[in-house]
């Protein structure tokens, strides 16, 4: 039976930080999954965490995974959660660099002979409930992932097969994270629960290896058939529809659609302008600033990109670069510095007024 308890699980960004957040499924009620690289976005998740059970009044669990917190980050989240009686805490990593906090906080758990999907594993064996089934099929795969992240090429097989399990992490990019934060995790998570059923098979990192490309398609694909970039394609633009009233932005009175870091511009930029044709134009911002803009000869592109960004293009093709942008990490800040720029560069816009 799952455990009461709400789980909220921040994991790092790679293979072994995903994995631990793998473990950790079905095993709880409710879960809530969030990811972070090292640096500012640490904290940032946390915050988002610490306003999500506060919205709540029954027991939590905030669990992170595969990121060391430096010795702010921990005193941080220790006296926040000391303040809330319902929240527990509880930190499982391996990375040496955790060893200050480690020695001060007992809810931190530091063991540099295990990957962190281990610990999590051996923690959930010793006091969760992981039914056999699942121990099945996940302790092999743990042991893998052990095998990869640790570097340990004497556990030839596991070493190979966790090798290809990589790329199941690195080169799953059809999605993004801060867009698509549910989506980009469950579509890791499904390649990854494939492969960790398939490490057994005769020649297996190779046979993993010649697979990849159809599990990723299988993960899109609905009612009909097509490339990946295609299938990708049309799961970004319906998901868009689904949520599309919240990425609308303004300017002169033409309707854009805000994207953030989600890349591949020209063809998902033209999906979107086919599919919704109430949309002027498609601005997408990078996490450096760098701006890309596509329309379907609804705006002149070129001009917007020579107001607000310094750059320019073509009518429907344009970009430049938003001066002393700083990498966000939630698509609403995103959104509200945007805004605050377009409105700003109006009064003396040269684009005409739309209508």
């Amino acid at each position: 039976m799952p455990l009461s308890t709400t789980l909220f699980h921040l994991s790092h960004i790679d293979l072994d930080g995903y994995s631990a957040q793998l473990v950790t499924q079905e095993l709880f009620k409710e879960t809530h999954y969030f990811n972070a690289n090292y640096g500012p976005e640490v904290l940032d998740r946390l915050e988002q965490i610490l306003k999500s059970v506060d919205a709540m009044s029954t027991p939590a669990l905030i669990l992170i995974s595969d990121l060391n917190l430096t010795l702010s980050e921990s005193k941080m989240i220790d006296a926040a959660v000391a303040t809330r009686p319902h929240v527990s805490l509880l930190l499982l990593d391996h990375h040496g660099s955790g060893k200050e906090s480690a020695e001060i906080f007992a809810w931190y758990t530091l063991d540099t002979t295990r990957c962190a999907t281990q610990i999590t594993y051996d923690y959930a064996l010793a006091h969760w409930n992981i039914p056999q089934e699942r121990q099945a099929w996940l302790a092999p795969y743990v042991a893998i992932v052990n095998a990869v992240d640790l570097w340990r090429i004497e556990q030839e097989s596991n070493f190979e097969y966790g090798k290809v399990c990589m790329r199941l992490v690195t080169e799953t990019r059809e999605l993004n994270r801060y867009m698509f934060d549910t989506q980009d995790r469950d579509y890791k998570f499904a390649l990854l629960t494939e492969a960790a059923h398939h490490a057994q098979l005769p020649n297996a990192p190779i046979a993993l290896d010649d697979a990849i490309h159809a599990m990723k398609k299988r993960f899109f694909k609905r009612d009909i058939d097509g490339t990946l970039d295609s299938l990708a394609t049309r799961y970004i633009v319906e998901r868009i529809g689904t949520i599309k009233e919240q990425l609308l932005v303004s300017y002169r009175g033409y309707t854009g659609l805000l994207t953030y870091a989600l890349g591949n511009t020209s063809i998902l930029g033209n999906g979107i302008l086919k599919a919704y044709r109430d949309i002027d134009f498609v601005m997408d911002v990078g996490a450096r600033g760098t701006v890309s803009l596509r329309a379907d000869f609804g705006v002149d592109v070129s001009v917007i990109a020579k107001e607000i960004a310094d750059g320019g293009g073509h009518p429907n093709a344009s970009g430049g670069r938003l001066q002393g942008f700083k990498e966000q990490y939630q698509y609403t800040k995103v959104k509200s510095i945007v805004e605050k720029l377009l409105l700003d560069k109006e009064p003396t816009s040269q684009l005409p007024m739309k209508g």
